[in-house]
């Protein structure tokens, strides 16, 4: 035995019997196994373990994926539980085949800088944001580390590529364009005298101004103009929604961004209180005081994007992988609503409509 191994013992559970050793006693067989059982799991731990009591594997080995997120509001809620869906179905696992980074910037945009940072520096390989302002921190704060989007209207104008086909090597995704033009149709329909349509954005979300350009020229191709009040956050919404109605808008229209689908019971309310018909861009407003919306599942196209994310995860190149979009839109009518606001829903509309019997609340 060396002296420094010898010096180790007699600081370790070992030195009384060290010490009756070294006064020449005899030590019994029995001993002599206790001793080199209990030298076994104290310097060899794992060693003396069977291999099913092994522990899993670290965490920070397993296929690591950050989950970015802008806001709170039902629609990320929706698409993040597509998400999770193909996942499950996949059989991908957090802590046990793969690693989930959640984070969650609360409107903060520099806070969604950072978070994307953080990704990096806990060695995330996949990036998922979950909106425009999401993905345009990932590209700024994480270059080159893989990315498939969901719920970006418009990738393109965040500097994700050129066409479907034609985009950065890195980055896929699924965008979520609504049917701006269908919609604004539809109120012509469903309110012939509307010529004033109101709706609230958000200067600092790109996808919000994208929305904003499309809707006044639909507006103008089908004799309506838009009359825009901006906000830069969630609490300005109700006082922005009531600043709209003082403008004698003849209904609103209100498009479809992060900041304002946060806290969209708030523009329900204003229109409640102003006897305004309010029209949805996202299907579960009309549960939040919209007499009709139009758009796509929110769940199902995160599952699409779930869906690109395994083939990443399996070893596919995202360069490989071309941008997908939603493609099929659903109408869906809250009667109470309409009748709360004064609208008469007609029989040809409500027959290609899924008819929603009344809001779950308004604010």
């Amino acid at each position: 035995m060396s002296a420094r191994f010898a010096a180790g013992l007699h600081c370790s559970p070992f030195s009384p019997i060290l010490k009756v050793v070294r006064k020449g006693r005899t030590v019994s067989t029995a001993g002599w196994i206790s001793f080199v059982l209990l030298l076994c799991l104290t310097l060899f731990p794992a060693g003396c373990r069977k291999a099913e009591d092994q522990p899993p594997p670290a965490t920070a080995t397993l296929y690591t994926i950050g989950i970015l997120q802008a806001v709170e509001s039902t629609t990320v809620d929706d698409v993040r539980r597509g998400l999770l869906k193909a996942f499950e179905e996949a059989g991908l696992r957090d802590g046990v085949n793969i690693r989930l980074l959640d984070a969650n910037a609360r409107g903060d945009t520099a806070e969604l800088l950072a978070l994307a940072q953080s990704f990096v520096e806990q060695g995330a390989r996949l990036i998922i944001p979950l909106s425009t302002p999401s993905l345009q921190a990932a590209l700024i704060a994480a270059p080159g580390v893989p990315i498939v989007f969901a719920s970006v209207a418009n990738p393109y104008l965040a500097g994700a590529g050129k066409s479907a086909d034609n985009h950065l090597a890195h980055i896929t995704g699924v965008s979520s364009l609504g049917p701006i033009r269908q919609m604004i149709a539809l109120i012509r329909e469903v309110v012939p005298r509307a010529r004033r349509i109101g709706t609230l954005w958000t200067p600092a979300e790109l996808n919000s101004a994208y929305y904003l350009e499309v809707a006044r020229e639909s507006a103008a191709e089908l004799g309506a103009e838009i009359i825009a009040v901006p906000v830069s956050g969630p609490d300005e919404v109700l006082p922005a929604a009531r600043l709209l109605l003082s403008r004698k808008v003849d209904v609103i229209y209100q498009i479809s961004d992060n900041t304002i689908n946060s806290a969209f019971a708030m523009v329900g309310r204003a229109a409640e209180e102003g006897g305004v018909p309010l029209f949805g861009g996202f299907l579960r407003s009309v549960e939040l005081g919209a007499c009709a919306a139009m758009g796509f599942d929110f769940a199902e196209l995160g599952y699409k994007a779930g869906r690109l994310a395994v083939r990443i995860k399996n070893g596919e190149s995202p360069s490989r992988i071309p941008f997908e979009a939603m493609e099929e839109f659903t109408l869906r009518i809250n009667v109470e609503a309409a009748r709360r606001q004064g609208v008469d829903i007609p029989p040809g509309v409500l027959r290609r409509a899924e008819v929603f019997p009344a809001a779950r609340g308004n604010g």
